[in-house]
């Protein structure tokens, strides 16, 4: 079966581990990549999914969209984690052919949904705001979409409850307000956060082996995750990275690898937990109660990281060989 996607993403080190992971699975079209501010400026986000398509020869179109929050005051480019430019040490340089959509993000996600009702996956692993502008702009988008994949979040399980604050992740966090908005819109929405991308594992010793057996692509990985793994290094004290933005992509390809948990989901839209996501899985009745009426979604509460890992190596090294 293939899942038809479009891909919203701030690329990005680990974004970069994903939309080579989307693009190399035989069950995955890769429509498009919409572009989001985040782990970097929206130019710079937006050149590095440039310089990946024409670097790897991919046929996906790229979007460009929102450069700042909804509301709330942009916090800035994630620099401690992925570098000046968003790929570490490595500097995309500027496309020779490769050019965005003139379309802003969020019309290209609506244009393309309706193009192809009911066949479409968009996967976010970014900040929510292009997905809350298509909301905003066109609201029977929700009847059009297959599924809404998100990597962000934490919900508390295994102990994972935040990683830009003690209670946020940094997608939610980045723009509260979008991600309430995308969270309680009537389609079914799956949110692969921090209980399940910090569960798995990727070692030195893993993307070194990546490096040796995948080829062009096993070497760019390598190459795009050194700024990487020194943060991890030195600020978390961890010889590897956690699997952040390719788990959702595991998501689509093999939903059996995680447990769902059902429950409308809220987010604390500001104060000292701001981006905090919370999510009402109990049928009790409240006095007071803002879950009360927003639709059921599910949260990923665990994963199998052993067959996640090997599904991403086996599918980078297939890859590979097809280069």
């Amino acid at each position: 079966m293939t899942h038809k996607i479009i891909l919203d993403t701030d690329p990005g080190i680990d974004d970069a581990m994903a939309i080579l992971f989307a693009e190399a699975h035989q069950d995955i079209e890769l429509m498009a990549l919409t572009t989001v501010f985040g782990n970097a400026t929206i130019e710079n986000g937006t050149r590095n999914a440039l310089f990946l398509k024409e670097k790897f020869n991919c046929s996906y179109d790229v979007a460009q969209g929102a450069s700042q929050p909804l509301e709330r005051p942009p916090v800035g480019p994630t620099v401690i984690v992925h570098g000046e430019t968003g790929f570490g040490h490595l500097h995309a340089s500027e496309p020779q052919t490769a050019k965005a959509d003139p379309r802003p993000a969020h019309q290209y996600i609506i244009d393309q949904l309706k193009a192809h009702p009911g066949e479409i996956t968009l996967v976010a692993v970014g900040p929510l705001t292009n997905l809350a502008l298509a909301l905003q702009a066109d609201p029977a988008i929700t009847k059009l979409v297959k599924q809404v994949v998100i990597m962000g979040g934490a919900f508390g399980e295994h102990g994972h409850r935040g990683n830009v604050t003690p209670f946020a992740e940094a997608n939610i966090h980045d723009d509260p307000h979008a991600a309430d908005l995308v969270f309680t819109a009537d389609w079914p929405v799956v949110i692969v956060g921090l209980d399940v991308t910090e569960e798995s594992f990727f070692s030195s010793e893993y993307l070194d082996q990546l490096r040796d057996d995948a080829g062009e692509v096993g070497q760019f990985i390598h190459d795009v995750s050194r700024y990487y793994l020194e943060f991890y290094s030195e600020k978390i004290g961890l010889s590897g990275c956690h699997v952040h933005d390719p788990s959702a992509i595991a998501y689509v390809i093999n939903p059996e690898l995680f447990t769902l948990r059902q429950g409308p989901v809220r987010v604390v839209l500001d104060g000292c937990a701001e981006g905090m996501t919370l999510q009402k899985f109990t049928d009790r009745r409240h006095g007071y109660d803002e879950w009360e009426g927003k639709p059921k979604q599910s949260v990923a509460v665990d994963v199998d990281d052993a067959s996640l890992l090997k599904l991403y190596r086996d599918t980078i090294i297939e890859y590979s060989a097809r280069q």
